[in-house]
C-alpha cells in the first residue's frame, strides 16, 4: 500500500478561494478574516450566506460587537452588503432574526477604493492651493505699523 501524507479532499467542498485583490483594499486584520468567513460559508450559487454575530465571532475568536464593527467596514468597503430577516415564532410574533449577508463582485469594491483614493487627491490638492494662496496672500501684505509716540506702561 502507498504510504500518502495528505488525505484527498474534495477541492470544491473542502476549500474557499480567497481573491488577490482583496490585499489591495487596506483592510484591517478583523475585517480581513470575517470576510473570509462570510466567503467560506457562502452558497456559491447566490453568493448569500446568514450566519449571527456570534457565530462568526465564535469562528473568528472575536465578541460580537467586534464583528459588528468590521461588517460595518466591510459594507463601507462595498465588498458585502447586509439585509435584515425576520423570523416568526410558533406563537406566531415576527421577530428580528440574523443579516443576510451578499458576498459583492471584487471589481466593484476596488473601483470604489480607486474612486475613494481619487477623491482624496484631488481634495489634498485642492488644500495644498490654498494653503499656497493664503501664504502668497500673507507674506504680500506689509506689517501694520504704528505711527504716534511710544507710550511706556504707568508705574503703580
Amino acid at each position: 500500500m502507498k504510504y500518502t501524507p495528505w488525505p484527498k479532499r474534495d477541492p470544491i467542498k473542502n476549500y474557499f478561494q480567497l481573491p488577490n485583490e482583496i490585499f489591495l483594499l487596506g483592510l484591517s486584520p478583523g475585517a480581513l478574516a470575517v470576510y473570509s468567513y462570510l466567503l467560506c460559508c457562502e452558497n456559491r450559487n447566490t453568493y448569500q450566506c446568514w450566519p449571527s454575530y456570534k457565530t462568526i465571532g465564535k469562528a473568528v475568536r472575536m465578541s460580537a460587537n467586534t464583528v459588528r464593527k468590521y461588517v460595518l467596514e466591510l459594507e463601507d468597503k462595498r465588498l458585502i452588503r447586509t439585509e435584515p430577516t425576520t423570523v416568526v415564532t410558533r406563537d406566531g410574533r415576527k421577530r428580528n432574526g440574523t443579516l443576510r449577508y451578499y458576498i459583492r463582485p471584487i471589481q466593484e469594491a476596488v473601483d470604489h477604493y480607486h474612486e475613494r483614493q481619487l477623491s482624496q487627491l484631488e481634495l489634498d490638492t485642492e488644500r495644498q492651493k490654498a494653503q499656497a494662496r493664503l501664504s502668497r496672500l500673507c507674506a504680500a501684505q506689509e506689517p501694520l505699523r504704528v505711527d504716534g509716540p511710544t507710550t511706556t506702561p504707568p508705574t503703580v
